[in-house]
């Protein structure tokens, strides 16, 4: 998942307070069960290690007058199965569930186990030797936190509505029942009947032409865990760009996509060049309705984008490095619990930049990672040097696991990757990683196993370095390590800057050729605008209050709140909140708003734009609104 270049303001303080109220679950378990080890999950009931799936094969059909999937899950069992399959559920009816082996079927009981606010349900079947497949027939509800649906009136052509799935962190259960953790992996193949005239794509093997019956399959050969389950339905087409790499959008955005990503054949070539082959065949791109909650999921083989990364120059792409980054870090090699969060985000925000090196070159790379860093300062000033949550290595334990997204998780990561960079050479440390992406590929990886393979095939007996990677894994706060970013375009944007404040001319800034970090620096580097000038003055000659550019429009649009001109430029920001549905972009206008005593301005576009907001988007919301 993208982890946009501007601060993800808000999460951690709307989420920190959300804990679960986790009850103990009295559940049969078997201990002839097999020998599987698996990490304990504090966000899974599922017990893999009684009895754990192999494949699942999905049956539904997309039911969008009702708003629900009506779906059988077929799961075939690794062998040496226990009494019980526990899974993963929240908000699903289900209706019955059977057993199968190659000639008979029978019916079995089920139960599911005390309700979590958070989790939801475990699902616990009774299982017979005799049956290693487990049939399961349910219908999702208006509680499925994963599914959007949009109406045919809120698309481009307002000919056919659109449902797309959100599975990361914790929401597959809540569209399939599965064993919901990402330690736990499977593979799984696909039917689904859709409304003809639309097609279907899943973070699959998938087809590139419109089905004209409405039934599509597909087929997903490698092990993945649940939160990598995707679904989209909806009217678009597909268009290559590469050999291996292709986008599919909607009519009338196929073509600025195609051209907007054109650079995505070079990623992928640029990535295998730095870490190995790319290890899932084809790469493509799904451009989702606005109303998707973040700016890119990484879904295997099909990764789920914003449109508000077309901003026509290019300029925002780095999102699909860092997607594509996923192959590798996260999909390929995935932490074993959302405590180790920062093992996927940390080594793709890393990789991120190394592709946008290799690609536009250090200075262009460089100020990408300066103001991530940034953020990452900010975060850990804003938080008490004792805070658990500024650990790489989190105990989310009883905790919404939401709480493992943030600066932490990927900057504090990337910057403790780059620190052995610069401690032991691009080249050596270019070859560790090349190791560990091959030895530990379709496996789980947790702290102490990364740190056992970092000591033997890196640091070896290096005690002080020992004992520096405890503190940056285990320690809250970030340790001094100042990295060797090159600094020049900002320190041009700063002196640009502070000549304007001095003579009042928007010609000391020459924004001609000024890059999206650039403008988000300079939006950064503005002091308060005690005097009502900077506001007026700027937006009157660069027209940033109305910017293609998402990022920047939201980096100014907040500058603009918090110096107390939401009510003049309300419009504006109406008119932001309600065509855009990442959730970054949202929580930070809303909690600007709110911090600013605009509660009311906030609440009125909020009742009024929150119908086009996905329902992840619309609960952070609330929470925010609720504590104002």
């Amino acid at each position: 998942m993208y982890k946009s270049i501007l601060l993800f303001c808000g999460l951690v303080f709307i989420f920190f307070t959300c804990k679960t109220e986790k009850k103990d679950i009295k559940l049969v378990t078997d201990s002839s069960s097999n020998e599987l080890n698996f990490d304990h999950d504090p966000h899974s009931f599922s017990k893999p290690e009684i009895s754990s799936i192999k494949h699942l094969h999905l049956i539904a059909n997309i039911d969008f007058p009702a708003r629900k999937i009506v779906a059988k899950a077929r799961y075939t069992l690794n062998p040496g199965f226990g009494k019980e399959l526990i899974l993963d559920t929240r908000g699903l009816e289900i209706k019955s569930v059977d057993l199968l082996n190659e000639s008979s079927t029978i019916n079995t009981k089920f139960k599911f186990g005390e309700s979590d606010s958070i989790l939801g349900k475990a699902l616990v079947i009774d299982l017979n030797p005799a049956f290693p497949t487990v049939e399961i027939n349910y219908n999702t509800t208006d509680d499925a936190a994963a599914l959007m649906w949009i109406d045919k009136e809120q698309t481009d052509s307002k000919k056919f509505p659109y449902l797309f799935t959100q599975s990361q962190s914790i929401y597959a259960r809540t569209w399939i029942p599965v064993p919901d953790g990402p330690g736990m992996r499977f593979t799984y193949s696909a039917e689904i009947n859709v409304p003809k005239g639309m097609m279907a794509a899943m973070s699959a093997n998938n087809t590139q032409n419109m089905n004209p019956t409405g039934n599509y399959k597909f087929e997903m050969n490698f092990p993945i865990p649940a939160y990598l389950l995707a679904l989209a339905v909806g009217e678009f087409s597909f268009l290559p760009i590469g050999d291996h790499t292709g986008v599919y959008a909607s009519p009338s955005l196929i073509e600025k996509a195609k051209n907007e990503f054109e650079d995505l054949e070079k990623m992928l070539l640029t990535a295998e060049n730095l870490y190995g082959k790319y290890p899932w065949g084809r790469y493509d791109v799904l451009v989702l309705p606005p109303s998707f909650p973040f700016g890119g999921m990484e879904n295997p083989m099909l990764t789920f984008v914003t449109p508000s990364v077309i901003a026509g120059d290019r300029s925002l792409t780095s999102l699909l490095a860092h997607e594509l980054a996923h192959s590798w870090s996260g999909n390929l090699i995935t932490n074993s619990t959302w405590n180790d969060f920062w093992i996927n985000e940390g080594f793709t925000t890393y990789f991120e930049s190394r592709i946008m090196e290799s690609l536009y070159g250090k200075e262009y790379a460089d100020m990408l990672s300066i103001l991530g860093y940034q953020d990452l300062q900010k975060t850990v000033r804003s938080s008490d040097s004792l805070d658990p949550l500024t650990k790489l290595h989190m105990d989310l334990e009883g905790q919404d696991p939401e709480l493992s997204l943030g600066d932490i998780a990927y900057e504090k990561g990337k910057l403790f990757l780059r620190m052995l960079e610069e401690h032991y050479g691009r080249e050596k440390f270019d070859s560790f990683l090349k190791a560990y992406f091959d030895k530990f590929k379709f496996q789980s990886m947790n702290a102490s196993k990364f740190e056992k393979f970092l000591t033997e095939n890196l640091i070896h007996n290096d005690t002080k370095m020992l004992d520096a990677i405890k503190v940056w894994i285990h320690t809250p706060g970030l340790p001094e390590f100042k990295p060797s970013y090159t600094y020049a375009k900002f320190n041009n944007v700063e002196t640009q800057v502070n000549q304007f404040l001095k003579s009042k001319k928007t010609s000391e800034i020459d924004a001609k050729n000024y890059s999206t970090h650039e403008w988000l620096h300079l939006i950064r580097t503005l002091p308060q605008d005690s005097q009502k000038f900077i506001v007026k003055t700027l937006d009157n000659a660069f027209q940033l209050s109305n910017s293609g550019n998402a990022e920047i429009q939201c980096a100014w649009l907040e500058y603009v709140i918090k110096n107390g001109d939401a009510k003049q430029y309300y419009k504006n920001i109406e008119a932001f909140l309600c065509e855009k549905g990442r959730r970054k972009f949202l929580i930070t206008l809303y909690t600007a708003l709110t911090e600013q005593g605009q509660i009311k301005i906030a609440e009125i576009i909020f009742q009024k734009a929150k119908k086009s907001y996905h329902p992840i988007s619309i609960e952070s919301i609330e929470e925010l609104l609720a504590k104002s």
